[in-house]
């Protein structure tokens, strides 16, 4: 069953809740001009960075030994990763000679939704319906129930075990005669299912001597609760993975018998590692791409930004006329408008302005686009009050 919340909102509060945001739209603003400017920098310096780290990486052909003709260079090299150490899960005592065993924890808990709509009422006040629905799910944290809207699922949830997620990474992981520093262990992600089921020292095995109809063991997951195949809230389900040693592909700077981050001038930096066996061209690739992919995730979000910072600074425009429905649904729509076409100009111009800092010769294309855009609103716009005048001189 849905539950639903009404509540009133009066024009008064309307209206001052409006000229607020007018302050939550400048900070946005300030945010998203930021980012988008940095963003162009960063863009910059690290296609700099990948430019100059391909001309200097060399191929290291045989990492099985140590050779001083490479310290200090950047390279590529692929080989073999591997460890000697065998990891043991603190909580369930799992063991295995792995890079990184994964702890993954769910509980099966009541979850609650909401969906909102809102009604404007003649006079600027508002009536906002809120409905809750309630649904059961394996989540990654426990829920709190208790402050469900719909007191007849408050306290409804409870958990038979909080147990939390873990890793364990092997301390020390070679190539050949190689040592892999964290930073590159850390990108060894290629994990596959852990298989727990008949691991001797599995602790599941010794909590489950009290209370053996509360534990169950299938594959790689360890399961509390009556019936793994039946789900009950409070239930909690462990799964378990592993990284193997295995061929890898790396992208870094030779130091002695390890590696460490090469570092362009201008303070950007590089240390890669890809799972399998990949060229050096292929992954300077990947980086590039990788490189222009966040360049625009960036810019979009920095977009969206500068467009809801305009859209709360001219909201109370709309908000003033609130008493007359309809009238208010006209202005957000010309306010739509307008501050979709300053969000283009603007973010044009800043990005421009980083381009123009970091690259001139594009910059100033940029400029001069934002420019001609202006330049055609304005001349559209005084095109129809011209068609306007014409029209009312007709009239009279």
């Amino acid at each position: 069953m849905a539950y639903t919340v009404t509540t009133n909102t009066s024009y008064g509060q309307r209206l001052g809740g409006s000229f607020k945001k007018i302050v939550t739209g400048l900070l946005l603003l300030v945010v998203g001009t930021v980012l988008l400017f940095w963003n162009e920098g960063r863009t910059v310096k690290t296609a700099k960075m990948l430019k100059h780290a391909s001309k200097e990486c060399v191929h290291l052909p045989d990492p099985a030994t140590v050779d001083p003709a490479f310290d200090g260079k950047m390279v590529h090299v692929n080989g073999f990763a591997t460890t000697d150490e065998v990891l043991t899960d603190s909580y369930f005592g799992v063991f295995g000679n792995a890079v990184k065993i994964i702890r993954n924890v769910e509980y099966y808990q009541w979850v609650e939704h909401s969906s909102t709509q809102t009604r404007d009422k003649i006079g600027g006040g508002q009536e906002t319906t809120t409905t809750y629905t309630y649904s059961k799910e394996w989540v990654s944290s426990p829920v709190n129930s208790s402050s469900f809207a719909d007191p007849d699922y408050q306290g409804r949830n409870s958990v038979l075990e909080e147990i939390p997620d873990e890793t364990q990474v092997a301390k020390k992981v070679t190539l050949g005669a190689y040592t892999l520093p964290a930073g590159l262990i850390a990108q060894m992600n290629n994990d596959v299912p852990f298989q727990i089921e008949g691991n001797a020292d599995f602790g599941i095995n010794k909590m489950a001597a009290g209370q053996p109809e509360r534990y169950h063991v299938r594959g790689n997951m360890a399961y509390i609760g009556k019936d793994m195949n039946v789900a009950e809230i409070g239930d909690v389900r462990i799964s378990f993975s592993e990284v193997l040693p295995g061929e890898v592909s790396i992208l870094s700077k030779v130091v002695g018998s390890t590696f460490e981050p090469y570092k362009d001038k201008n303070g950007y930096s590089l240390s890669t590692l890809v799972s399998g066996t990949q060229s050096m061209e292929n992954m300077f690739e990947t980086e590039k791409s990788s490189n222009k992919a966040m360049a625009w995730i960036l810019r979009i979000l920095g977009i969206i930004l500068v467009y809801v910072a305009f859209k709360s600074m001219f909201e109370f425009l709309v908000t003033l006329l609130k008493v007359l429905p309809f009238l208010a649904t006209i202005m957000n729509l010309g306010v739509s408008v307008v501050c979709g076409v300053l969000t283009a100009v603007w973010c044009l111009v800043v990005i421009a302005l980083g381009w123009l800092w970091y690259r001139p010769v594009l910059g100033i294309l940029l400029i001069a686009a934002a420019v001609a855009l202006i330049w055609y609103f304005s001349k559209k716009g005084k095109e129809k009050a011209a068609v306007a005048a014409a029209g009312e001189n007709k009239t009279e």
